[in-house]
């Protein structure tokens, strides 16, 4: 029997993230998903008179993949994948997982080829500046396992908070937080383990109500490349390319990462970093409001949304709040402030604009969960 929510986060995908108009072509690539969402996705997409492809893949195959990777073989398919992109007005990427430590046993220096020859010119060079795209996961048990919760009650929660949510009043909301960001030159974040001081002045805040994520709920802006300075202490596990990283630790100087560590893993962290010059400068800086969503699951997509967090991001900045630092790389790195997970403070321009999770200007008071 076709579970009804199906159609209500078809539509918000359809209507709200990508608003397909007639005769766009919308490439559907749907990663372990049931079929039955994948036809109810079609079904949506054409009666908007738009024009769907799909591509339908499991990980192991792509663990497979990667596992023989060789320069010209991601060459070849990063050339075929980049030329149908370019043919395509909108994008929707669903991503389910049967198993999220798939690819925790590939060779750093196999992903490495993965990464520069086909993910990043394919999504970073051109369906990201270029297309109406979205992106979401599946709520498969796995996840449901990261999260601590039952199959059932994760999935319960997982349509909440992607599809039960009014993200035409969370843009409104957002209004005023990205009129103060857009005039605030310095930033100044401390709590447990952070003391971390940034200049964002000349970069804007660009807010996201359901346009590009599902779930969704941040503010992202990008420091000035060389202005970040101090330390930053991470309290959410970090899953990467198939990894899972806990207390990950930063420090910076003159916005490079100079020092690096993540216990066990200290070492595959640093790896990462050295994928090239840009991996160790940040490229974006977000504030986390979705008021749906409060606790880590080791799922970027969820935790960079979590209420009262924040997340800085080694690797590339986006186009629309650029600080001009290029790199493979693009690693979403959470802390939430909230009380339980041991507070913290975040300034602009001196004042306090956020403490322990919560918003403290009045303005900004319907952003609190």
């Amino acid at each position: 029997m076709k579970d009804p929510r199906f159609a209500t986060l078809a539509r918000l995908l359809v209507e709200h993230s990508m608003q397909v108009s007639p005769g766009e072509r919308v490439l559907i690539e749907a990663f372990d998903i049931p079929v039955e969402f994948t036809r109810v996705l079609i079904s949506e997409i054409s009666s908007k008179g738009g024009l769907p492809l799909v591509s339908t893949y499991h990980q192991p195959v792509i663990h497979a993949l990667i596992n023989s990777a060789t320069v010209d073989q991601m060459t070849l398919i990063g050339e075929l994948e980049l030329a149908r992109m370019k043919q395509m007005q909108c994008y929707v990427g669903i991503r389910g997982s049967h198993n999220i430590s798939e690819f925790s046993d590939l060779p750093a220096e196999k992903l490495a080829l993965y990464e520069k020859y086909w993910m990043h010119p394919v999504h970073s060079g051109v369906r990201v500046p270029s297309t109406k795209w979205v992106v979401l996961r599946w709520p498969h048990s796995s996840m449901a396992q990261a999260a601590g919760m039952s199959t059932e009650q994760f999935e319960d929660f997982y349509f909440d908070a992607c599809a039960a949510v009014d993200y035409k009043l969370m843009a409104r909301s957002m209004e005023p937080l990205r009129e103060l960001m857009d005039y605030t030159k310095t930033v100044h974040i401390t709590g447990p383990g952070t003391d971390l001081t940034f200049s964002k002045e000349g970069i804007g805040a660009i807010g996201c109500a359901g346009e590009r994520n599902i779930p969704d709920g941040e503010m992202f802006t990008c420091p000035v490349r060389e202005s970040v300075n101090g330390t930053v202490q991470y309290n959410c596990d970090t899953l990467y390319r198939g990894t899972v990283f806990s207390n990950i630790k930063l420090t910076f100087r003159n916005g490079r990462i100079e020092e690096a560590t993540a216990g066990a893993a200290t070492d595959k962290l640093n790896d990462i970093l050295d994928a090239d010059e840009g991996a160790r400068y940040i490229g974006e800086w977000s504030l986390g409001f979705n008021p749906k969503v409060l606790h880590p699951m080791k799922d970027i997509l969820f935790d960079e949304k979590i209420a009262g967090s924040f997340h800085l991001t080694p690797g590339q900045a986006y186009e629309e709040a650029d600080n001009g630092n290029r790199s493979q790389i693009h690693w979403d790195m959470v802390c939430i402030q909230r009380p339980e997970y041991g507070g913290g403070e975040i300034y602009f321009d001196g004042k306090l604009v956020r403490k322990d999770g919560l918003f403290t200007l009045p303005q900004l008071e319907q952003l609190n969960p």
